[in-house]
C-alpha cells in the first residue's frame, strides 16, 4: 500500500509538530540521563508515553495492518509505565476508541483526567486587598 503525497488537511502539519516536538524533547533530556536531577519528572514521563501511545493509535488509520504492526510499541510503553511506577494507558472499548470520554480533545489524556478528578482546581481567592 503506497500512501498519497497530499495528507488530509492538518495532518501533515500535525504530524510535522509532533515529530520536532519529540526532537526539542529528546535535546532537553539527552544531556541528563535517566536518573540525573532536571531530567524526568513522573508528569513529564507520563505525558511523553501518552503522546507516543496517541501517536501510535493515530498511525493505524494508515495502514489496514498498523494496529497489528504497533502491538509491541504498546506492550512495551505498557511495560515502561509499570518500571516507572505509573497508572496503565486508558483501555479501549471494542470499536478501538477510549473507554473513557474525550478530555481536552485528546483521547489519551489519562494523567489530565485523572489530576482533574482527584484534586479540582482550588477555589479562586479575589486579589489581596480588596472586598468580595
Amino acid at each position: 500500500m503506497e500512501l498519497p503525497t497530499i495528507a488530509a488537511p492538518g495532518v501533515g502539519e500535525l504530524a510535522d509538530a509532533a515529530a520536532d516536538a519529540a526532537c526539542h524533547l529528546y535535546d532537553a533530556v539527552a544531556p541528563w540521563g535517566a536518573a540525573a536531577p532536571g531530567g524526568w519528572s513522573r508528569t513529564a514521563a507520563e505525558d511523553a508515553a501518552e503522546a507516543v501511545e496517541t501517536a501510535a493509535h493515530a498511525l493505524t488509520y494508515a495502514h489496514p495492518r498498523a494496529e497489528v504492526i504497533l502491538a509491541p510499541v504498546h506492550t512495551a510503553l505498557a511495560d515502561l509505565r509499570r518500571q516507572l511506577g505509573l497508572a496503565p494507558a486508558d483501555p479501549l472499548s471494542a470499536d478501538g476508541l477510549p473507554a473513557t470520554p474525550r478530555s481536552v480533545g485528546n483521547p489519551r489524556r489519562t494523567r489530565w483526567v485523572r489530576r482533574q478528578v482527584l484534586m479540582p482546581p482550588a477555589p479562586r481567592q479575589p486579589p489581596s486587598g480588596t472586598t468580595s
